[in-house]
């Protein structure tokens, strides 16, 4: 160090040139060499003192609680120290390794790395199968280099409370029916709530046993069988069910039932009518208790074996006898069995928990249900309480709530398309009617020309069938009687049925008039007779194949309809229409689907689907019910109730009035018109239909060009004589255009046309002297229906 120093002040003094300012140097450097030798040899050597490691038995001392789990750990990771409430719960992983649910894994993992970074932490809760638990998390140390975890225990429900409010209320009632005694003892033998029949049993009054000493009430005789002490060797002999009250999942901070004398108890007291140690002798009272409750529910033994179960388990379960199967897997699929055995077993071997398996019945293996297992303990043979929900009836209501949804969706497609395919029909039959006007029937076209209108006609009766499915097509009601109909149709259905099926007709007296479509009442017959025949030949084919076709009409009273209980039938008089046929039947998973859309009992290729559901639309349109009934071999009955017409006192005066003479019922010939149709080819084929007819037209494109058009005819001075109109049209509809023209016109007539339902429209549109003509229509009937309206009819 001398020489380095004597360097240094040579280096300054041939560089500097000043030998005063290098003796200067020297000089200093050798005092402060001089002071730090000084403070070396004199201040205490602690160094080595504070490096020195910690003592971690006097910390894991100052940690031990019986309380609380504490855990030391360093910047890597490592446990440092723990105590041993830490082990006992933990292990001797180091946080956040310790083993707990998964989500509460990661957050106090992001617990741990918040703690370094912050200094501290903490969390709510956090839980595993032994506990749950609150923690902190604190940095210290002189370098801050170590995280101190503190893992603080919740408070656990009080299922002391919780089991004496059972005891003293509804379970406790339950169990005094069943003439089982129940009471909850403290550690210390004081009663802490009984039900009515311990307190009776016990002292004879019912009065209040709570507080007293529950020994007390009991004593033994020489054979070590137990009596109440009121009733002694006269009584019957009791036996107790001995249930600790305690977590069964060894909840953090209670731990296993070490001593039983220091825990909380439910004893059931159980009259032992049997032999002594019989370990069955308690299980009839409980089956008995189970066989009266709504709820589905059975008991097997230790090895898996039914025990018993109630009508409710087995109602649920689909099996018909009153006998349960051997084992509970007997009642599932084959695919699920193993699974319901395993977990049967795990509830049998393992502690008194309670959880839910998801199984498929045999019964009805497309619907999934959840079986619930409880392991129990303390009556007899008795493992596991199985627990099973009828949801036949559920599951019925779900299957027609998706059906009525699907049903109501597929209606408005329905009748939308058949809208709009009117509107292209009502364009062909017009231009077919035109061109067949200039020609004679010996033309080479006038063949091709009616075929063209044939198929039209064809396609319309189509989008009717669509219509009367969604409940929407144009119905011409009147008032009539059924056997009326019948009459009009039995020689079609006659030659449809063919010689070897019989058709035999019969019909009640003082039968009640109804208000339907006789077209439409016809067109169910039909329907309903082509399927019968179908059903009455071998795979729809042998047409050598015989049977019977009965329709009949019955005279159904509101008495009637009350003695049937039926929540679907409204109580009212009703005439009924019935066709019933011997064909093979419906099978009963397809009875529920046969009034659906495009669904067929038929071979492929056979059948529409649409013909039954055509039936069901036209019955529900008249206002009436169907039912069908069928059995497998045997035949299918379908009954319809049409509600008796009543007429309206008003109505029937109406009627019976004469007309009031109008100006119109003068009418010649000829007229002012006002066409409004948004269809330029519907609304071209009217307009030449008319002009032929010697109408005088003025046509628009939609409500708004109507209004300006009848404007522009009332200021020339001249008047219109009908409005001829659309229904739905684009900016603003014909009931909203009719509407502002009464306004100006009160008595104008508006005649409607419509690919719509008559009757639907007359409800939602409700115009006075309105009229409508249903598409599609031919150049006839535009004109015949102008015609009438301006005559007054």
């Amino acid at each position: 160090m001398a020489a380095a120093a004597a360097l240094g002040a040579l280096v300054l003094w041939l560089v500097a040139g000043d030998a005063v300012l290098a003796l200067a140097y020297l000089v200093g450097l050798g005092a402060l060499v001089l002071a730090a030798r000084l403070v070396v040899r004199f201040v205490p050597q602690r160094a080595d003192a504070a490096l020195a490691a910690p003592d971690w038995s006097v910390t894991f001392t100052a940690i031990e609680r019986p309380d609380e789990a504490l855990a030391i750990i360093d910047r890597a990771g490592r446990l440092a120290c723990a105590n041993s409430r830490f082990a006992q719960w933990f292990g001797h992983a180091a946080p956040p390794r310790v083993p707990l649910d998964g989500q509460d894994a990661d957050a106090l993992d992001g617990a741990v790395r918040a703690a370094w970074r912050d200094g501290r932490a903490h969390l709510d809760q956090v839980a595993s199968p032994k506990g749950r638990w609150r923690v902190d998390l604190l940095r210290a140390g002189r370098g801050q280099d170590h995280l101190v975890c503190r893992f603080v225990p919740l408070a656990q429900a009080d299922l002391v409370a919780d089991m004496a409010g059972h005891v003293a209320g509804k379970l406790g009632r339950a169990l005094a029916r069943e003439g089982i005694q129940a009471a909850v003892v403290m550690p210390d033998g004081r009663v802490r709530a009984a039900n009515t029949a311990f307190a009776a049993r016990a002292n004879g009054e019912g009065s209040a046993v709570v507080g007293s000493d529950f020994v007390s009430w009991f004593r033994a005789d020489d054979s070590e069988r137990i009596f109440y002490a009121r009733e002694g060797a006269r009584g019957m002999p009791v036996r107790f069910v001995h249930v600790p009250v305690v977590d069964p999942d060894g909840v953090a901070g209670t731990g296993a039932i070490s001593d039983p004398a220091r825990v909380p108890s439910l004893f059931l007291i159980i009259d032992n009518d049997g032999a002594l140690g019989d370990a069955r002798a308690g299980l009839p009272q409980i089956e008995a208790l189970l066989s009266r409750l709504p709820l589905g529910l059975a008991m097997t033994d230790r090895d898996g074996r039914f025990l018993f179960a109630n009508r409710a388990f087995l109602r649920a379960a689909g099996h018909d006898d009153t006998v349960p199967p051997p084992y509970p897997s007997d009642l599932v699929i084959r695919e699920d069995k193993g699974a319901l055995a395993d977990a049967v077993r795990r509830y049998t071997q393992g502690a008194p928990t309670a959880g839910d398996v998801a199984v498929r019945l045999r019964a009805s293996p497309e619907e999934p249900v959840s079986l619930s297992l409880a392991g129990v303990r303390g009556i007899g043979e008795g493992a596991v309480l199985l627990s099973l929900k009828d949801s036949t009836e559920e599951a019925r209501l779900k299957r027609e709530i998706a059906q009525a949804t699907k049903m109501q969706a597929v209606g408005q497609l329905a009748g939308g398309v058949a809208h709009d395919f009117n509107n292209v029909l009502t364009a062909i039959i017009g231009y077919c009617d035109l061109i067949l006007m200039r020609h004679t029937p010996g033309d080479s076209d006038y063949d091709d020309i009616q075929q063209i209108k044939a198929n039209s006609n064809r396609a319309a009766s189509l989008t009717r069938q669509l219509l009367a499915f969604s409940r929407q097509q144009t119905l011409r009601p009147e008032v009539l009687q059924l056997p009326d109909v019948v009459a009009e149709v039995s020689t079609l259905l006659k030659r449809l049925l063919g010689e070897k099926i019989q058709l035999d007709v019969t019909h009640d007296r003082d039968l009640g008039l109804v208000r339907a479509d006789p077209v439409q009442l016809e067109q169910v017959l039909l329907n309903l007779a082509v399927n019968a025949r179908d059903a009455m030949t071998a795979n729809g084919t042998d047409t050598k194949a015989g049977g019977t076709l009965r329709i009949a009409t019955r005279r159904v009273t509101a008495n009637d309809v009350r003695a049937m209980k039926s929540e679907i039938l409204p109580i009212a008089d009703y005439t009924a229409l019935v066709v019933e046929d011997t064909g093979h039947g419906i099978k009963p998973s397809q009875i529920g689907k046969i009034f659906e859309p495009f669904f067929t009992t038929k071979e492929k290729g056979k059948g529409t689907g649409l013909g039954l559901s055509t039936v069901y639309g036209i019955v529900k349109q008249s206002g009436g019910f169907i039912f069908a009934d069928s059995e497998v071999g045997k035949g299918t009955r379908f009954t319809i109730y049409l509600p008796v017409h009543v007429p309206d006192p008003a109505e029937a005066a109406e009627a019976a009035r004469p007309k009031a003479e109008t100006r119109r019922t003068e009418w010649t010939g000829g007229g002012r018109v006002l066409l409004v149709e948004d269809e330029d080819t519907v609304r071209a084929v009217a307009e030449r239909a008319l002009v032929r007819q010697g109408y005088e037209v003025t046509t628009a494109a939609d409500g708004e060009d109507g209004l300006e058009a009848l404007a522009r005819i009332m200021a020339a001075g001249n008047d219109i004589d009908l409005v001829v109109s659309d229904v739905v049209m684009p900016s603003m509809d014909g009931p909203a255009m009719a509407r502002e023209i009464r306004r100006v016109k009160p008595d104008l007539p508006v005649l409607f046309m419509s690919g719509y339902a008559e009757e639907q429209l007359r409800r939602e549109i409700d115009i006075p002297n309105m009229h409508f003509l249903a598409k599609p229509f031919s150049v006839a009937q535009i004109v015949a229906a102008v015609e009438q309206v301006l005559r007054g009819g």
